[in-house]
């Protein structure tokens, strides 16, 4: 009862859809996808469904025996009612055809009462005093986006669930040596040492301005969207979405960015644009320009997105310009965006590259190349971060340096929580603002 009231239910829809699992053995593949145990408010009627997955799951069939035989197994047959509970179930119900609409029925009476124990819950934040406006927004937002992603936060989840998950992952890795676990960046040796950007990594791309950080970031959002359909959003804090679009279109047509932008294109250039352009609006990439963002802000706008898209990737350009919730002590409030970025990496189980400025420290030393220590405002970028990036340019330290050096790209990976650390080299294109592999413009 909530407030006198009974909450939505449907008893005769559940034991519908649990006659139509006994009466037909594809009913189950129906429903299965959506329809989950605790959708049902008849305890008993959950418990005979969950009998029902489990033999769906051994590719054993569901009939009245061996849901009797399964719910004796799980300990739990004389509490539901025993055999002649299921055959009053079986016996209730003249066909199956009907096994999806009956559960939709039951999914959505089970969405209306998570709705109403969740209007509870944003109840009491609103209630609780203590707990700042803007922090109870975002607690109220996530429980309603738990709902609405459909996986409601559980205490523990089996071993055995997971590593099921994780086999079959490793067996197509091994079947395929070209599938990577990961998002791929498009650029073969990083992709060989990372295996691809990971499902919940939070990875720091840095460096001093002007050596390349938003361009890196922005050929990877393109090859994972143009050649892998990832949907990528783009965070951009610095540039404008007509300037990235730019940068997006001259990286793909292969053009001199600055005689685009004075309208000196050559004829031959024209068809390569035209192509880019094609290629690029079939892109599913998302893009935000909105200055000073907020870690809240950004978060509602990519739970949405994953949501309505399947998110698959998130860029932040770049992560020192962003809104924290502390902004009278700088370094606290850049340590509280990158724990919160990646939160929202695990949360929506995607990658999050996130650029970031360095300090000013490579340049005081002899050797300056970057160090972990040199990522500016917070020591918790490193201690937050699953894999650092720093792009290091010989010749913006080195006049002297022979020509067919002067566009090499160094690239550090100075952390990697789950494999190498190391180094590999890039060819930057200036004219074009993209990053290639150094086989491929050798070829």
């Amino acid at each position: 009862m909530t407030g006198g009231r009974v909450p939505p239910h449907n008893l005769e829809a559940e034991a519908s859809v649990l006659g139509s699992l006994m009466l037909d053995r594809n009913a189950i593949v129906r429903v299965a996808d959506f329809l989950r145990p605790d959708d049902f408010y008849m305890d008993q009627h959950g418990q005979v469904y969950r009998a029902a997955l489990n033999l769906f799951e051994k590719s054993e069939p569901i009939d009245l025996l061996t849901l009797s035989a399964e719910l004796e197994r799980m300990r739990v047959l004389e509490r539901v009612g025993g055999q002649a509970f299921l055959a009053e179930l079986e016996s209730g119900v003249p066909t199956a055809a009907n096994a999806e609409y009956y559960g939709r029925l039951v999914e959505e009476d089970a969405t209306k009462r998570r709705l109403i124990s969740a209007g509870g819950r944003i109840t009491a934040f609103g209630f609780d005093e203590s707990t700042p406006a803007n922090q109870a927004l975002d607690a109220s937002e996530q429980v309603i986006f738990n709902i609405a992603e459909g996986r409601i936060t559980q205490d523990l989840v089996p071993l055995k669930d997971v590593l099921k998950e994780t086999w079959d992952q490793i067996e197509q890795i091994h079947k395929d040596q070209s599938v990577l676990a990961g998002v791929p960046s498009g650029f073969n040796d990083l992709d060989a040492k990372t295996g691809g950007f990971q499902k919940s990594d939070l990875i720091i791309v840095a460096a001093r301005p002007g050596v390349g950080k938003t361009s890196l970031a922005l050929n990877i959002a393109q090859h994972a969207s143009i050649q892998y359909k990832t949907p990528v959003a783009i965070f951009s804090l610095e540039m404008s979405e007509q300037q990235l679009v730019t940068r997006l279109l001259c990286s793909e047509a292969a053009v001199d960015s600055w005689r685009l932008r004075n309208g000196l294109l050559k004829d031959a250039e024209w068809p390569r644009i035209a192509q880019a352009m094609g290629a690029l609006s079939e892109a599913p990439i998302f893009i935000d320009d909105s200055p000073n963002l907020s870690v809240m802000e950004m978060r509602t706008k990519a739970r949405r997105l994953k949501l309505s898209s399947n998110l698959g990737l998130i860029i932040v350009d770049y992560l020192q310009l962003m809104q924290g919730r502390n902004q009278e002590n700088r370094v606290q409030e850049v340590s509280d965006i990158s724990r919160s970025l990646k939160g929202l990496a695990r949360e929506l189980q995607i990658p999050i590259i996130a650029c970031s400025q360095l300090s000013r420290e490579p340049e005081k030393r002899l050797d300056h190349r970057p160090q972990l220590a040199d990522l500016r405002e917070s020591g918790t970028l490193e201690q937050d971060s699953d894999l650092v990036l720093f792009i290091y340019r010989e010749r913006f330290y080195n006049d002297n340096l022979a020509d067919d050096k002067r566009n090499i790209a160094e690239i550090i990976i100075a952390k990697h929580r789950n494999g190498p650390t190391g180094k590999l080299d890039l060819l930057f294109v200036d004219e074009q603002t993209k990053f290639v592999n150094l086989e491929r413009r050798r070829n």
